[in-house]
């Protein structure tokens, strides 16, 4: 009878435990909020589908295409002007353009760097890079005949908020109509910051930069990290892609999460899920590109109706 008792106690007290772990891994996941948000999104199609991206709508096309020579891609952003992609690389790195199939057209030597992570076209010729260690932002410029950017030649800012090792600045987004620049703080806690009066559009005008967040949106956020971001112009809505939750989220005007693409396996056509999504962008017909470390690039198409 006591060792009975004893093992039936054992059992109970083994199965309080379990429930305490995954109750505890629910929340450091997000998952009681990820949950919720999927039975919203059954509600939003009615009223969002044909004014936004709508990602649940999105099927892969290139999935999991490996290129060639390069390693441990950061980011990803749309050239509209020369109908191509950039990304960089932090390990040698450099900045690589892409078509829009992912082939490499050129690669241009990056000096004067410590951690390059995002890259974002801002204007014809123009983009900015983060230096994620250093939370610095710097402007660059290209042409066509560009082999070789030097950090120290750039406009460039640094901005100390939050400061947290390897966890800094790790997606760029611009918003042109705007001149607003999304940037990203990775984790601990995720962050988006939006910053007015940089890069300078105008050298005869002062330069005056202003910063602010806004925690009411980030709160929404039910993501563990955020490995990139994208404006999208036709609808003014921002894509936060994260890393860790394998997922990407659609935000609204108001910053309000409306629809999701999950980057697991078997979901949105993938034959296998996305091992580490670290760049996002969209083109003029709001086809989905995306890379994924250390050498993956995807694309996504909207579904025929």
């Amino acid at each position: 009878m006591s060792s009975r008792f004893t093992l039936k106690s054992l059992l109970a007290l083994l199965g309080l435990v379990v429930l305490l772990l995954l109750a505890v891994a629910a929340k450091e996941f997000r998952l009681y909020e990820r949950a919720w948000f999927t039975v919203q999104e059954w509600h939003h199609e009615a009223h969002w589908k044909d004014v936004s991206l709508w990602l649940p709508d999105y099927r892969v096309v290139i999935d999991g295409l490996e290129l060639e020579d390069l390693e441990d891609v950061s980011a990803l952003t749309y050239d509209p002007d020369r109908k191509s992609l950039f990304t960089v690389t932090n390990r040698d790195m450099q900045l690589v353009e892409l078509s829009l199939d992912g082939r490499i057209l050129r690669r241009i030597a990056l000096r004067g760097f410590v951690d390059p992570e995002a890259v974002e076209y801002i204007g014809p010729g123009v983009y900015v890079i983060s230096d994620e260690r250093e939370q610095r932002l710097v402007r660059v410029q290209i042409d066509e005949q560009t082999r070789e950017l030097d950090a120290s030649a750039g406009q460039q800012i640094s901005l100390g908020i939050g400061t947290n090792g390897n966890k800094g600045f790790e997606g760029l987004a611009y918003d042109p109509q705007g001149h607003r620049l999304f940037v990203a703080k990775e984790r601990d806690p995720v962050r988006i910051y939006e910053i007015r009066g940089f890069p300078l559009l105008d050298p005869q005008q002062p330069f005056a930069v202003h910063v602010a967040n806004d925690p009411q949106r980030d709160a929404r956020l039910f993501v563990r990290d955020i490995s990139s971001l994208h404006y999208d112009v036709r609808t003014g809505h921002l894509l936060a892609l994260s890393d860790e939750s394998r997922l990407a989220l659609e935000l609204n005007a108001d910053g309000e999460p409306i629809s999701s693409l999950s980057l697991l396996r078997g979901q949105h056509g993938l034959k296998r899920f996305v091992p580490q999504a670290e760049g996002l962008t969209s083109d003029d017909e709001g086809n989905l590109y995306l890379v994924s470390e250390p050498n993956l690039f995807y694309v996504f198409k909207k579904k025929a109706e």
